[in-house]
């Protein structure tokens, strides 16, 4: 830190936040008279001062640009974050932040993903459910919410963590009702290490098919899914295909050096073509479960033996992506590769159904990031998140997928918890959401959540089998259970 006062002062006046206020229940419902629900209105009355205005008078907030979405307002911000929150004066990065505003007297959903964040209008599903207002934001060292020059070793949960704790506290003094913090995969994990850290900012947290990798070492959780997941039908295909592909190795890695010629595919990172290859093969049974269905298995090869180069390449190619491990692939996932060899843990799943097929078996998150990048692995990382959930979770719903291999090691509670749970969707995969839940279990879930965000309208209260989502399911906003969003990296959460 600065011996300077005057630097650490004019540093807290470039990045500083306002105060936080204590949260009350804002038990508004979807039945509020339209007048009092205008876009730019402040606790539900008209006003002469901008929603926009009193966003930028933050201090550090930026408008990059609004976009119009009917119904809401919608703005994609910079906030000035320090690099090191333990060192504040040690400088500072511009961190993407959106906002979907509905109205300040509604509760606001805090949303991570854990990657980079969506520019365009969307609804994480307790939104929708609170029909409340998003913030959504950009995990740091995730381009362009990168610092520059780059320490890396300001990449880890504590400090992504206070990242959110900066922009709520910033904020809440206009959104002063409930809020929640949710998020899917990744995002799951953050939301949970946020409430681990910052256990007094949110009223509520529901993560989905969030990972909880305690040992890193102990793996066979997994190994365990996939001997019992699906079908035996479904799992025999999926295992002669990849089977095929590396017995086929030499005729399809000809096909691979051309698309990498085509497409400016380069391998440095990993180390080789061949290398890279065997990653995308290796992936392939993961990512079948992470993605798709039991139903899906009817468009697998029928007989992996009898297809053709061409079948067992596209098939691989649709479900794990030849690109995924090319420089190109990685590059943009580079943040996730670091935090999984140095903090989250990562799976090694054994696949005996290869016999000695594998060159490489499952490669390690370190070949998949730059060796000019230092990385040492925290082994009590996990555990202390693993422990704190156990023992204090309040107020946490946790959902996982039957089938998504992701839910194989999930968070568990302890006696400690209180008012929390954990629901798995039945054949769910790694979308799986509260409305996949079986009735009961979801008009629970709903209620549970429309009661932490203090809008549970009288007739949930008395009987939450009646809860429901607030708000109307929109196609462009909303995704609904089982759909999830694809890229070419597979084997990340």
């Amino acid at each position: 830190m600065r011996k300077s006062l005057t630097g650490v002062l004019s540093l807290a006046v470039l990045i500083g936040t306002v105060g936080a206020t204590g949260a009350s229940a804002g038990a508004a419902t979807a039945a509020e008279p339209a007048a009092k629900r205008s876009s730019g209105a402040v606790g539900g009355e008209a006003s002469n001062e901008d929603i926009k205005d009193r966003i930028l008078a933050i201090p550090g907030m930026s408008l990059i640009e609004e976009k119009p979405y009917a119904g809401y307002r919608y703005f994609v911000l910079n906030y000035t974050q320090p690099v090191d929150h333990r060192r504040p004066s040690k400088g500072t990065f511009q961190q993407r932040i959106t906002l979907l505003h509905k109205d300040v007297s509604r509760p606001t959903v805090f949303f991570t993903s854990g990657y980079n964040v969506s520019t365009n209008p969307s609804r994480s599903e307790p939104t929708q459910i609170v029909d409340g207002n998003q913030v959504s934001l950009e995990y740091r060292f995730f381009t362009p919410s990168r610092p520059a020059p780059a320490d890396w070793s300001k990449l880890d949960i504590w400090q992504a963590a206070s990242d959110q704790h900066r922009v709520f506290t910033a904020l809440k003094k206009i959104y002063d009702k409930k809020w929640l913090a949710t998020g899917g995969s990744k995002g799951g994990m953050t939301a949970t290490y946020f409430e681990r850290f910052y256990p007094k900012d949110m009223d509520g947290v529901v993560a989905y098919v969030a990972p909880n990798d305690v040992d890193n070492k102990e793996d066979s959780a997994y190994d365990r899914f996939f001997r019992k997941v699906g079908t035996k039908e479904c799992r025999d295909k999926l295992a002669g295909v990849q089977r095929e592909a590396l017995i086929r190795r030499a005729p399809l890695q000809k096909k691979y050096k051309e698309q990498a010629a085509a497409n400016g595919w380069t391998f440095n990172t990993i180390g080789s073509l061949d290398r890279a290859y065997e990653a995308t093969v290796m992936d392939y049974v993961w990512a079948f479960w992470q993605y798709s269905l039991v139903a899906d298995c009817v468009d697998l090869p029928a007989d992996a033996k009898k297809a053709t180069d061409d079948d067992i390449w596209n098939s691989v190619d649709a479900i794990s992506g030849f690109s995924a491990y090319a420089d190109q692939g990685l590059e943009t996932y580079t943040p996730y590769y670091y935090q999984a060899g140095t903090q989250l843990g990562s799976p090694d799943i054994k696949q005996p159904w290869l016999g000695n097929l594998s060159r490489y078996g499952y490669q390690p998150p370190r070949n998949f990031v730059p060796r000019s990048i230092p990385m040492t692995f925290d082994r009590g990382a996990m555990r202390d998140i693993d422990s704190w959930v156990k023992h204090n979770a309040r107020r946490m719903m946790y959902v996982n997928g039957e089938n998504d291999p992701w839910s194989a090691e999930p968070f568990r509670l302890g006696r400690g918890a209180k008012d929390s749970a954990v629901y798995t969707v039945p054949g769910g995969n790694h979308g799986s959401k509260v409305s996949g839940l079986p009735e009961a279990q979801k008009a629970k879930a709903t209620a549970d959540i429309l009661r932490w965000a203090g809008v549970a309208p009288a007739a949930v209260e008395a009987d939450p089998s009646k809860a429901k989502p607030l708000a109307k399911f929109d196609k462009k906003l909303d995704q609904r259970n089982g759909e999830i969003e694809r890229d070419e990296a597979t084997l990340r959460p």
